[in-house]
């Protein structure tokens, strides 16, 4: 499987990955750098894909991955769904030259 590259160093390897419309998502195995812990990262946090090097980028830091949910074995569950798009959604990086969010 290819590496998930997070915007600050490598986070992992893909697991399993979904092309679902509009619930398009990545299970990522993190390694030993935090234990073997698996995440689903939502496709939106795909920054770009090389295809070449086989390496997917995503607009997340690896502290960021590391603090997300863990992985649920059911990622159809509707309330496990809602906390982790609310993780992400809340954990955002800001655009390049993008003006800083206020929350």
């Amino acid at each position: 499987m290819p590496a998930r590259q997070a915007s600050d160093g490598r986070i992992g390897t893909i697991d399993q990955a979904s092309n679902e419309a509009d619930a398009g998502y990545l299970v990522v195995d993190t390694g030993p750098w935090i234990f073997g812990q698996r995440v689903l990262l939502p496709a939106g946090t795909v920054e770009r894909v090389d295809h070449q090097e086989r390496v997917v980028h995503v607009d997340r830091t690896r502290q960021q991955v590391n603090d997300a949910p863990p992985f649920d074995a059911d990622p159809a569950d509707p309330e496990y769904r809602e906390r982790v798009g609310a993780y992400y959604a809340a954990n955002q990086l800001p655009l390049p030259g993008a003006a800083p969010r206020v929350v």
